[in-house]
């Protein structure tokens, strides 16, 4: 089984380099991925991280869509308890109006920063709360249906476009509430892997067939960082390492540069920490990510592979990114060989 395969970007600033320089960092990754066949290039939502540049997730999209031409361009995704969802419509309705036929959106419930954080997004407001996330979804997913001649809210210009919906999650709550919508799902295995079958077989064996989706759909997330030789991957896989390990200490920061045998420095508990984070992150030379990638998808059934990678040189990441195609279409031609 080859998945569909596509791109999550938070907008790595590495040291040495602004938000702007990884902005047009990112436009350059979705050119490339888009020429190299990748289907979604999406976008996180991050805030109070001076190291990614990607809080802005709209502003960043219409970036990406206005310089490229096909893939198809979302959100992985929106932190919806940070916005009202008539806001959320009015802005991925307007890109589907620049873009008609590229737009996703996909909707997370957590906040995508710390409490002070998300206190100062949404301090004016009622709402916010996570355990509004069904309704808010609801809600927002009907600001996109044709209006009714008595809807006295109306988004303009999101009424009547088709921006498909995607639910995703790090835990079994998304999955359930995807599968209840017949809604398709995205987990975060790419940072939080710890539930990740549980969910899958919870959504396929709770899934209600939708006029949206009529059977089950599964996304996966994956840290990938591919390079020539295993050696090379993990030197380069360490500024990611080191980024996770700097925001679990209090101290997150841009992008640094890779180390030699960074997990060498490190003792039991931080070292555990990096092992749980990135159970699911893909290393290696060509053969190795091709292995890899295939016994995921074997495991989880995945219909779609959605890789991540920070890297800290940009030409390299771009690199991962190319092996990563490559190694799929190898796997491809082995399977059509058989």
């Amino acid at each position: 089984m080859t998945p569909t395969l596509s791109v999550l970007d938070l907008s790595p600033i590495p040291e040495g380099a602004s938000a702007g320089d990884a902005l047009r960092n990112s436009l350059d990754l979705a050119r490339h991925a888009e020429a190299l066949g990748y289907t979604r290039y999406w976008m996180a939502e991050h805030h109070n991280m001076p190291g990614l540049a990607c809080c802005a997730t709209a502003v960043a999209l219409a970036h990406i869509a206005a310089g490229t031409s096909t893939i198809r361009i979302g959100s992985g995704g929106i932190m919806l308890p940070n916005h009202a969802p008539l806001i959320v419509a009015e802005q991925f309705g307007s890109l589907a109006a620049l873009h008609p036929g590229r737009v996703d959106l996909g909707l997370g419930r957590a906040p995508g920063t710390d409490q002070r954080t998300a206190w100062a997004i949404r301090r004016t407001m009622g709402g916010g709360d996570v355990d509004d996330f069904p309704r808010d979804v609801m809600e927002l997913m009907a600001y996109f249906r044709p209006v009714q001649p008595d809807q006295p809210v109306q988004a303009t210009p999101a009424a009547g476009q088709d921006v498909p919906v995607w639910i995703l999650g790090s835990s079994t709550y998304g999955a359930q509430l995807a599968a209840h919508l017949g809604l398709p799902y995205g987990h975060a295995s790419h940072f939080a892997p710890g539930q990740l079958m549980e969910a899958i077989e919870i959504y396929r064996a709770r899934f209600r067939p939708s006029a949206r989706l009529d059977r089950p759909y599964v996304m996966v997330g994956a840290n990938v960082t591919a390079a020539p030789t295993d050696e090379e991957a993990r030197f380069l896989f360490s500024s990611a390492q080191q980024s996770t390990l700097n925001l679990r200490r209090g101290r997150p920061g841009r992008l640094p540069p890779p180390v030699e045998d960074f997990e060498a420095t490190l003792g039991p508990s931080e070292r555990a920490v990096i092992h749980h984070t990135f159970a699911r992150a893909i290393v290696g030379g060509p053969e190795t990510v091709r292995r890899a990638v295939a016994a995921f998808v074997a495991e989880t059934g995945a219909d779609e592979l959605m890789a991540t990678g920070n890297i800290y040189d940009h030409a390299l990441r771009k690199r991962s990114f190319t092996i990563l195609a490559e190694a799929v279409r190898a796997q491809d031609r082995a399977a059509a060989a058989e």
